[in-house]
């Protein structure tokens, strides 16, 4: 049993970790000093995807699943759901490089605007 709850919770870290390289941005919009995270997490989640790398997440949850006697994602609710959003099934690599240039896209425009934002406080200042 603690191989399975430290499975889990490996892979609520991955699935955090996902959502921080998408929308991580919003939250350097109020934390400034969070681009220093974010910027190297949006990298490896990017290049992951386009070079087709598995994240060491992946081996280290499998690992403890297999030492916990199981051998996939199957019956309860962490599994069946959150699974289901970090390993989809048909994911092809165009899609996972359609994914890393979607985090592109919208990491620059997030930051774009914090880097407008910024400027126009600058230029407030000013006057």
């Amino acid at each position: 049993m603690p191989y399975w709850l430290s499975a889990d919770l490996v892979l609520i870290v991955h699935l955090a970790f996902i959502i921080f390289v998408m929308l991580g941005g919003f939250l350097v919009l109020r934390r400034p000093r969070l681009i220093w995270l974010h910027l190297p997490a949006v990298v490896w989640g990017v290049l992951s995807e386009f070079l087709g790398v598995i994240c060491p997440l992946t081996p280290l949850e499998m690992a403890l699943r297999e030492l916990g006697g199981g051998s996939g994602y199957e019956g309860d609710f962490i599994a069946h759901y959150i699974t289901a959003v970090i390993y989809p099934s048909g994911l092809t690599r165009g899609i996972q490089v359609a994914l890393g240039f979607g985090a592109i896209l919208l990491n620059m425009a997030i930051y774009g605007y914090v880097l407008s934002r910024r400027g126009q406080s600058r230029s407030f200042r000013r006057n």
